[in-house]
């Protein structure tokens, strides 16, 4: 019988946000093998000169390409179904006009919200410290199918607003999938009953009072298993035994990060290039 050599190990991403040059510039100095899983922590477009390619760049992937929804890639989606205008700085125009646009759409909508592989489950933002990684991923793939149904762009207007701000099995509809959108896509900070709180968005010393960044909660459920997450900028490149936060400001002209996700955290290769060229446009 013949024994299949083991995959290996998914390189991470942190977040694009449209700046395709270093992101070419990264994978060809991280140079993984043709068949390494690429993963990629959410925030594909927007804010970034190349939005248009850099999702055209990801697609090309195929399967090997895995990306979760962040929040700029369901404020795409919320743009295109005219559930809210642009603002400024957004630069997500030449997906929009493009002339397969609509199948540019379907595929960013039918991304998952959460992967999980291997011991490593990957989200855009954050998880609340009540879910275990079970939990996690029944909620998540609840939003998933709620967003590839027809009546895709009414769940999507609901997810919008801050409100229930803590987990409870007790929530039903679209309560239970805006708290899932809001931990996975949005959350920062909770407190130690996992309520999370939206006013801050800067680095750890602008933690609300009373609040912790959600994944130093103690008695966290996914503190056993590595957590690979995005959308803090602020934080910056966050690397501990079990949580990968890659997140370290490629679109504000800082550096864009790639971690080669192998078993043992000690041997967890890290990979960096700068982006100067890429900075937000409102930035």
């Amino acid at each position: 019988m013949t024994k299949h050599a083991p995959s290996p190990a998914p390189l991470a991403f942190g977040d694009l946000q449209g700046c395709l040059t270093p992101f070419r510039e990264l994978l060809a100095k991280a140079a993984p093998s043709p068949d390494t899983p690429l993963w990629f922590a959410g925030d594909l477009i927007n804010r970034g000169p190349e939005s248009l390619a850099t999702l055209r760049e990801v697609i090309a992937l195929g399967e090997r390409g895995v990306a979760v929804l962040g929040n700029h890639d369901l404020h795409l989606l919320s743009v295109s179904a005219g559930i809210r205008k642009s603002k400024k700085g957004d630069t997500i125009d030449d997906i929009l006009n493009a002339p397969d646009a609509d199948d540019l759409l379907h595929w960013v909508r039918h991304r998952p919200i959460a992967h999980y592989e291997n011991g490593m489950l990957m989200v855009h933002a954050g998880v609340l410290p009540q879910w275990d990684v079970d939990l996690t991923m029944e909620l998540a793939r609840d939003l998933e199918k709620a967003l590839r149904r027809d009546n895709w762009k009414e769940t999507l207007a609901g997810l919008y607003g801050n409100e229930p701000s803590r987990w409870s099995k007790n929530l039903k509809g679209i309560e239970r999938l805006r708290v899932t959108c809001s931990a996975l896509t949005r959350m920062r900070f909770c407190d130690r009953d996992g309520v999370m709180d939206f006013s801050a968005s800067g680095g750890l010393d602008s933690a609300p009072p009373g609040t912790l960044p959600w994944f130093d909660v103690p008695g966290r459920k996914t503190a056993d298993i590595t957590v690979v997450f995005g959308h803090w900028a602020a934080l910056g490149l966050t690397l501990r035994q079990n949580l990968v936060g890659l997140d370290s400001g490629c679109v504000w002209g800082e550096r864009l990060s790639a971690v080669h996700l192998v078993a043992d955290p000690v041997q967890r290769v890290l990979t960096q290039v700068p982006c100067e060229t890429c900075r937000a446009v409102s930035g």
